[in-house]
């Protein structure tokens, strides 16, 4: 009888394996791929800021949230997509020599500016389609607010806050490769996802739907008279709402997730499963 699920060592073997395929996709497949994974990470994030935003209790809303918003990487991983949280681990086929180094940071700053685009395009689509309306603009205000708590987060803050999240996303991708059938690759997405989510984790593609979002919604004077009056959002806070200190965001957790994914993830499955087995079979 086949086994349900594959071994942590099968697992790395595959990652492995699906590292090299990514290190050899062609640029223009690798754009595509990677505006398909950032609208469906948008899509999540979209979904599950219009089911918590008028829920005052921190603790309920983010459970609620981490309910939702799994389902970016669900669709990931059924459709297909290149993500660039989850694309950190291709330092496995770096370790094994499937790939050179090149070809890993190649991929990863073509899929990081796809992804980028891809959340922008849904940004644009949420932002005209009236979405924000919701709750007499409360919804807006609520983007707002998610904004600008994002782009003041501390550097440190936001570093470390990337490392918890994409150690997490990583092992939801993982876990999900690790099944042989479409209900455990869902499940194994679900609970890491919800876990990052409800411990408020920072996610640079996520990010990309958040921060422009919150931008978005601050040129509109009734979400931010929203904003001011139900969040005390100051008018200091409404203009740090910019390209410019959105950097202060996306740098350190950008930074952040590549060392979660590639190190504390990556890394160590290779020492582990591949590096340590080696010498001990010797």
């Amino acid at each position: 009888m086949d086994k349900l699920f594959l071994s942590p060592k099968e697992i790395l073997e595959g990652n492995i394996q699906s590292g090299k395929i990514k290190g050899n996709l062609s640029v223009g497949k690798m754009i595509l791929l990677g505006i398909m994974a950032g609208m469906f990470i948008a899509i999540g994030g979209s979904s599950s800021n219009v089911a918590v935003h008028n829920i005052s209790n921190v603790g309920l809303a983010r459970t609620l949230a981490g309910c939702i918003f799994p389902v970016g990487l669900m669709m990931i991983v059924c459709i297909g997509g290149e993500l660039f949280t989850g694309n950190c681990m291709m330092i496995t086929a770096v370790m094994d020599k499937k790939i050179k180094i090149r070809n890993m940071i190649l991929n990863l700053v073509i899929v990081y500016f796809s992804n980028l685009i891809g959340s922008l395009i849904v940004d644009l689509l949420v932002f005209y389609s009236g979405q924000f309306d919701y709750t007499n603009g409360m919804l807006g205000a609520y983007t707002i607010k998610v904004a600008v708590g994002k782009v003041n987060l501390p550097f440190i803050k936001s570093f470390t806050s990337g490392i918890m999240c994409n150690i997490l996303v990583c092992v939801a991708v993982l876990m999900a490769s690790a099944a042989k059938d479409i209900a455990g690759k869902l499940f194994a997405v679900f609970f890491p996802i919800c876990a990052f989510v409800i411990g408020g984790y920072e996610h640079c593609v996520a990010n990309m739907f958040y921060i422009p979002s919150g931008i978005l919604a601050s040129t509109n004077p009734t979400y931010v008279e929203q904003a001011k009056e139900l969040y005390g959002i100051t008018q200091e806070q409404i203009e740090s709402l910019n390209i410019t200190n959105s950097l202060n965001n996306f740098i350190p957790v950008t930074l952040g997730n590549i060392l979660g994914g590639a190190v504390f993830i990556g890394l160590l499955l290779y020492l582990i499963h591949k590096v340590h087995t080696n010498k001990t079979e010797k």
